[in-house]
């Protein structure tokens, strides 16, 4: 049995709703085991509107988890203003995943889910959070890690994640592009089981700098990086590679910064993209949206993208298992 454990995210948005939506459509005792950290009064007022198609029990504590229902752990009463990030929902967003990490930990789950939070929610309760990759990778001590995106047409890694473009062109290091490379890599290879895997790297310039005339980053940084690497190509003209629909040709493709690769690959796949944190001891994954604060009490959200990170993640976890037994 393989066990998963979601959190509701910023409960403001439609974080608990799509979350509910999905176990009506992947609750399967026999093959899974369910856990999912939501304040009891917010997930009972989600289903007064949408009627579980699963059995359920509201839990204390991880000790009363059974695989044969959706274990909803109570995050304590919290007051729900859908469509408001609020104080109280940036911090049981926190604790959400506090308390999926003590999951984790225990083995009481073997892959996260995350539904959107709002760092604007987060920052009112005071905390100071980046981001789940980053904290992520913090608190397990994670150095070498990948902000990817997965699709069944293209799965992308990003070298910079959430940072203000003034700052990426000195962010980009050989390290740091080495490190990105090489994570990527690994987990196309335990992750999908993607044998020798073969990998496009973006320039970070217009024109990929065109020789150095329009930036000098790619002859200085991207280009010796990548010839140290077999099965690893570039740098591509950004533009032209999406366009002439390039992206085919490879198993991933390695961005520079955050929009260089989100707006194609979400112009392909949205609703069906998924956030994927590459490197962690376990398996993370998140729809590719956010909060959706403007539709969230209106019970219209779309599950879509948190299916088909519930289905991403149940596939890594199968191929995780696999690849240990060999």
């Amino acid at each position: 049995m393989r066990k998963f454990v979601f959190t509701c995210g910023d409960i403001n948005g439609i974080g608990p709703e799509i979350c509910v939506k999905t176990f009506n459509k992947i609750f399967n005792p026999k093959k899974y085991g369910i856990l999912f950290g939501c304040p009891a009064n917010v997930f009972e007022g989600i289903i007064r509107k949408i009627k579980p198609e699963f059995k359920y029990s509201i839990i204390k504590n991880l000790k009363e988890f059974n695989t044969d229902r959706v274990n909803v752990l109570d995050l304590g009463k919290a007051n729900f203003t859908p469509g408001k990030p609020t104080k109280v929902s940036g911090r049981i967003a926190y604790k959400a995943i506090n308390q999926a990490l003590k999951a984790i930990d225990v083995g009481y789950a073997g892959a996260l889910i995350t539904a959107p939070i709002s760092k604007h929610a987060v920052g009112l309760a005071g905390l100071d959070f980046p981001g789940h990759t980053e904290l992520l990778a913090s608190r397990y001590k994670v150095k070498n890690f990948s902000m990817m995106f997965l699709s069944s047409s293209m799965k992308v890694g990003l070298v910079t994640i959430h940072e203000p473009l003034k700052k990426v062109p000195r962010l980009i290091t050989a390290k740091k592009l080495v490190n990105t490379i090489k994570t990527v890599g690994k987990s196309l290879e335990s992750d999908f089981g993607i044998a020798e895997p073969e990998l496009a790297v973006l320039g970070l310039n217009p024109h990929a700098g065109e020789k150095g005339r329009i930036g000098k980053e790619e002859m200085q940084t991207i280009e010796p990086v990548i010839r140290k690497f077999k099965n690893v190509y570039g740098p591509f003209v950004p533009d032209a590679f999406f366009g002439e629909k390039l992206y085919k040709n490879f198993d991933a493709v390695i961005g520079m910064y955050h929009d260089q690769v989100l707006i194609p690959f979400k112009l392909l796949n949205f609703r069906k993209g998924v956030n994927f944190t590459a490197g962690l001891p376990f398996v993370r994954t998140s729809p590719d949206h956010g909060t959706a604060f403007d539709i969230a009490g209106k019970f219209i959200a779309d599950e879509t993208s948190m299916l088909e990170a519930f289905k991403w993640a149940d596939k890594i976890l199968k191929y995780r298992k696999r690849n240990a037994a060999e």
